[in-house]
């Protein structure tokens, strides 16, 4: 549902890096050691070369000694994946979307986000809460390309996050503050410690800042509190609550290609538009030995989220003034809806003949969407100036609402066939039950309603040939399936400036290939996979009608990512990395053009030198390349290109006694790119409607000091 609407040589990337602490070197690259243990690839605990998929780890301290201050910078940072945003980021960076799979305008909903092995996608196409993830509570991230969805099932169609905030116990209270550039601040805490065989750990985080941009003000407060409660070796139970709130003004795209106009003017409908989210709930879990090689474990949450949208503009003279045609639109609108997960799964441990995991999960939410227009559109122009043919029911709102019921059944296999070779397998059958309502001024046909039953299947079967210690091979096939968000059962028409009901859409399905490894060697690591895939009834937008719907022809993704980290000396610390991948059309009138927003290169580069004990310095740049603006495909070929971007951060560190201080310039060249743009009916100041580029600016370079305490 739409709501919204400099080139450098790829050489700089690994000449250009700046040499970060070696005195945390070993644990900043734990991910090098044989065993590092990971649970996203099998929802079994195993060391990563025992895992036939692409999975990479970020480490605690990676976070710490980088200069990331929310996760979609570690993703982008060190993790080399692409992260987008349609309102430009801002130095919060509040809604982000990852994209691992190439999947470019709908990666929101095919990249699966997990706290500790529990989904926190919402139901709708809206970015995750980032910020209700106070960074300080991290643990690790673990980072699965490839589809999933035997594991995960729905969404877990392009790749898997897992962040993990329950893997350490040992005491630690730290607070640190940021301050910076167009007045933002960064603050964070974090209480931890164990009793006994129990771990209580809160963390609370609070970002402000002005913003680079005219109306891109933003203010953000998290807060969480987990106690984890260990039995035994086999048994425990864990509570965690959260809450996040989020107040940020919305700038809008700029009119135009990438670097046209002023990047830093807010869009004229949208000054003095603001969204604030309240998102609070709870995540619970256990384990409990049930006999000898027998585990019975129970995932749980419920979030509760409201969403309030405040757009002045379009009850304002100037809207309803427009020297061609008032610009009407929902002055206000409010989101609010729930969501439930409860996932109890057995493992079996058969010793030889391998181990078995048969689960049940269920996901169920409801949101309701109210859009109200201003008295003065109201009063001034749908009544008295006769638009009653706009509003043939005579209402003064809209109003939608949809709920969704998924019910799945899997079950995983891992099978020794000799003592190096191993048989990885699973499937999983998953239903939807999607209902919608929908009552529209514009609706001449008065409210409706629609419910709709659709199923998926998805597989999965591996070889994982450990042929040495710490050294693996592996090929893998994988079917991964999506149902649409609640989001996508809505088109939006640009004349109208509304939502439009367009239907139930079908589940979208892919097939993939993917043959890859891991390898450690001393300190050297290296992982990296190439991979093939195919895409079904793809759910897909069209910024020209407005409707999204599934496609008749089939997508293809194919390419090969590789990531290495490695210590030169035993100061000098080097990690990089990239993906080369390209998303097409693969038949039908359409075939071979890309699919927009999904860029063919991504590079990066990592450096950190220790000067002493207490001195360090470091950093990194990431390189991006041009990419299509997002718009119809009966257009790309007319249309020009997203320029490719090189982006490169910087730091100091200097570390004394309980204090860790450190000096950051972001965007260090004051790079002018966009990490989002596209083409489509944009609505001018006099009320006309054409055809144009728009883009989402980033921030230019930014200066932070940050100064941290362990107490």
């Amino acid at each position: 549902m739409k709501r919204n609407f400099s080139n450098k040589k790829i050489a700089t990337l690994f000449c250009g890096a700046t040499l970060v602490s070696i005195t945390n070197l070993n644990l900043a690259f734990a991910q090098t050691t044989g065993a590092t243990v990971v649970v996203t690839g099998s929802r079994f605990e195993e060391n990563l070369n025992e895992v036939p998929a692409d999975v990479k780890v970020i480490t605690r301290d990676e976070i710490a000694n980088s200069t990331s201050q929310n996760i979609p910078d570690v993703l982008s940072q060190i993790g080399g994946l692409s992260v987008r945003n349609t309102s430009g980021g801002g130095q919060l960076n509040l809604d982000s979307t990852v994209d691992i799979g190439g999947y470019g305008a709908t990666a929101n909903s095919t990249t699966l986000i997990l706290i500790d092995g529990q989904r926190i996608n919402p139901i709708d196409q809206s970015s995750v809460m980032w910020e209700s993830i106070p960074i300080d509570s991290i643990d690790r991230i673990e980072v699965l390309q490839g589809g999933a969805s035997v594991q995960y099932g729905n969404g877990a169609l392009g790749g898997v996050i897992n962040i993990i905030t329950n893997g350490n116990t040992s005491k630690l209270n730290q607070a640190s503050t940021s301050y910076g550039s167009f007045g933002t601040s960064i603050n964070n805490a974090i209480l931890r410690d164990s009793f006994d065989d129990t771990t209580y750990q809160l963390t609370a985080n609070t970002s402000n800042t002005n913003g680079w941009r005219q109306n891109s003000a933003a203010n953000a407060y998290a807060f969480d509190a987990k106690v984890t409660q260990k039995f035994n070796a086999l048994e425990r139970a864990y509570v965690d609550l959260f809450y996040g709130y989020t107040n940020a003004q919305n700038p809008g795209a700029v009119a135009g290609q990438v670097g046209s106009g002023d990047p830093q003017a807010a869009r004229f409908n949208n000054i003095g538009s603001n969204t604030t989210v309240n998102n609070s709930g709870l995540r619970l879990g256990g384990s409990k030995e049930l006999g000898e090689g027998y585990i019975g474990e129970l995932d749980a949450s419920y979030s509760n989220r409201t969403v309030f949208y405040y757009n002045p503009f379009y009850n304002s003279d100037a809207a309803i003034n427009a020297s061609q045609n008032p610009i009407i639109a929902a002055s206000n609108e409010t989101l609010s809806g729930w969501q439930l997960n409860l996932s109890p799964r057995i493992k079996a441990n058969f010793g030889p003949l391998g181990t078995t995991i048969l689960g049940y999960e269920l996901n169920k939410g409801s949101q309701g969407n109210l859009s109200t227009y201003g008295s003065n559109a109201i009063n001034n122009v749908m009544i008295p100036a006769g638009y009653y043919f706009l509003n043939p029911n005579g209402l003064t709102y809209n109003s939608q609402s949809a709920s969704v019921l998924n019910q799945s059944f899997y079950g995983i296999v891992k099978l020794p066939l000799t003592d190096k070779l191993t048989l990885d397998g699973g499937a999983r059958h998953q239903s939807q039950q999607a209902s919608t309502y929908d009552s529209n001024i514009y609706s001449t046909l008065g409210d409706a309603n629609a419910s709709k039953t659709y199923s998926a299947n998805a597989g999965d079967v591996a070889f994982n040939f450990n042929y040495a210690k710490n050294q693996n091979v592996y090929a893998k096939w994988n079917q991964s399936y999506r149902f649409p968000n609640i989001d996508e059962f809505w088109g939006y028409n640009n004349n109208l400036s509304t939502n439009v009901f367009n239907g139930i859409l079908k589940p979208q399905i892919a097939q993939s290939y993917q043959i890859g490894g891991n390898w450690v060697i001393n300190s050297f690591r290296l992982n990296g996979s190439i991979f093939s895939s195919i895409s079904q009834n793809e759910i897909m937008y069209d910024p020209v009608s407005g409707q999204n719907y599934n496609s008749q022809y089939n997508v293809n993704r194919r390419g090969a990512v590789l990531d290495s980290s490695t210590s030169l000396t035993n100061r000098l610390s080097v990690a990089g990395g990239g993906k080369f991948q390209h998303s097409y059309y693969a038949d039908g009138p359409y075939a071979g053009n890309a699919i927009p927003i999904s860029p063919n290169l991504l590079l990066n580069a990592r450096a950190n030198y220790a000067v002493d004990q207490s001195w360090s310095f470091g950093g990194i740049v990431n390189y991006v390349s041009n990419q299509h603006y997002d718009a119809s495909p009966s257009m790309y070929s007319s249309l020009a290109l997203m320029p490719s971007y090189t982006v490169g951060d910087v730091y100091l560190n200097y570390k004394s006694g309980g204090w860790d201080t450190k000096f950051t310039i972001k965007n260090v060249g004051n790079t002018r790119y966009a990490t989002y743009g596209g083409y489509t009916g944009v609505t001018n100041p006099d009320g006309t409607l054409g055809n144009n580029y728009f883009y989402a600016p980033s921030d230019g370079t930014a200066y932070y000091l940050t100064a941290k305490y362990t107490f």
